[in-house]
């Protein structure tokens, strides 16, 4: 099974300049745990709920915090092509849970663990009783 499969085509995109509050709302109202985040300056980064968690549990305020200073900017990006061992193996050696997908060099989707995990295991189907 490939990458394409499982991935999330909708991804939710930020600027740097969005609060941590603004984005943690726009991640909660979405049901999802990160957001690309588009930054002329530093490129494509992704900020995840770990990042907005690790900033609260500081006691930084997440009405003054940028997203920019919590995002993840050494991204490793995977391809539509990849299985979803490879993307597996890339999220286990880099200790994170998200990746974005690029196809030719534009954002396409974003596949988790939960997305990998739901295609490797689907739901059991409820037996009547």
């Amino acid at each position: 099974m490939l990458v394409r499969d499982a991935m999330s085509t909708v991804v939710l995109t930020i600027g740097p300049a969005h609060t941590l509050r603004q984005a943690a709302a726009l991640m909660s109202a979405r049901r999802v745990g990160a957001a690309l985040v588009l930054d002329p300056d530093a490129g494509m980064g992704i900020l995840t709920e770990r990042d907005i968690l690790n900033s609260v549990g500081l006691g930084q305020d997440p009405d003054a915090e940028r997203t920019h200073a919590h995002t993840t900017n050494n991204v490793v990006f995977a391809a539509p092509t990849w299985t979803l061992e490879e993307a597996a193996q890339a999220m286990a050696h880099g200790g994170f849970r998200h990746l974005i997908v690029l196809d030719g060099g534009e954002p396409a989707g974003i596949v988790s663990v939960r997305d990998v995990i739901r295609r490797w295991a689907p739901a059991r189907r409820r037996v009547p009783a």
